[in-house]
């Protein structure tokens, strides 16, 4: 009788209480996220990528596909969107990394290293209006600067604050939120270069730039390259610094896409968004899709060491 009800509770037959369900509720946890990433991320991603083949009446067409792609306008809001994030993902790549790497040098974990940590993780999320009124504050028409300048420096750039207002100002202020952000995503990386590394090159009388070339350089470009792709999709995301800087609906593709859903001449357009919005999905999956393979390189030289 023991050894019937033995073999027919427990673990072996997988009921309440047994060692299988002790294991699948270690993932209820996750089920909150599940829920929060389909509702604000695959549902959306899904309706954009739907509703780009639709008209405005919800009837399948690719007339408005074919009209975006074959606009002038769009086609040059969206070289200036490509042109800016690529500019500056790769100043904030360099510039972060540089940063990253002094603060490598330093003393790991003394004040000056946890003050940049938490300065670069408040810094990576200091954009939209905040950003743009910090510079127009200080560099805007009326800004602190451009006042000093005017009065000390007339004939320098910072006299005219016209700069801030166009491609240049924009990238400045991109520019600004994507160094702390790489210094965030490269610091592990090189906080995983092993000293003994370069102790061994020195010891067999190689120069520091050999060491570079032969060691440091090709076991952080797959980070670096990882990490500048990041950059480059945060900044092609960007829409509140723009639009708080620059009203021109026409300069960046989301300024285009927050214009054909919100039209107050009566010319709202949400099929127009959905396109564009489209477009805009597929570099950001060719990035992110680079951005993960590459990740996967990193991590399998990270689990070897």
């Amino acid at each position: 009788m023991t050894q019937l009800q033995y073999k027919g509770t427990g673990s072996a037959n997988g009921r309440t209480g047994s060692r299988y369900w002790r294991g699948k509720t270690a993932y209820l946890g996750v089920l909150p996220f599940l829920l929060v990433s389909g509702l604000f991320l695959l549902y959306p991603t899904w309706n954009v990528a739907s509703g780009a083949f639709q008209d405005n009446y919800g009837k399948f067409s690719t007339q408005v596909l074919k009209e975006v792609f074959n606009s002038d306008i769009a086609r040059k809001a969206f070289t200036n969107s490509l042109e800016i994030s690529a500019k500056t993902a790769l100043a904030g790549a360099i510039l972060g990394a540089l940063f990253a790497w002094a603060l490598v040098n330093g003393k790991t974990g003394g004040y000056f290293y946890r003050v940049s940590v938490a300065l670069s993780s408040v810094l990576a999320q200091f954009g939209g209006v905040m950003l743009t009124f910090a510079f127009l504050a200080t560099f805007g028409f009326n800004g602190l600067i451009a006042n000093i300048a005017v009065k000390y420096a007339p004939d320098t750039f910072l006299a005219d604050a016209s700069w801030l207002y166009g491609k240049f100002g924009i990238s400045v202020l991109y520019t600004f939120f994507q160094i702390p952000l790489m210094v965030l995503v490269f610091l592990p990386t090189l906080e995983n270069l092993k000293p003994q590394w370069r102790e061994a090159s020195d010891a067999l009388g190689g120069k520091a730039y050999e060491y570079w070339l032969r060691i440091g350089i090709p076991i952080l470009t797959p980070s670096f390259a990882g990490a500048a792709l990041l950059l480059f999709v945060n900044s092609f995301s960007a829409y509140a610094t723009a639009a708080t800087l620059i009203n021109l609906s026409d300069f960046l593709t989301p300024l285009q896409i927050a214009t054909a859903l919100t039209s107050e001449t009566g010319g709202a357009n949400p099929a127009e968004a959905k396109v564009l919005s489209f477009y805009m999905v597929i570099v950001v999956v060719i990035a992110m899709t680079l951005y993960s393979l590459l990740r996967r390189r990193v991590s399998k030289w990270e689990d070897r060491r």
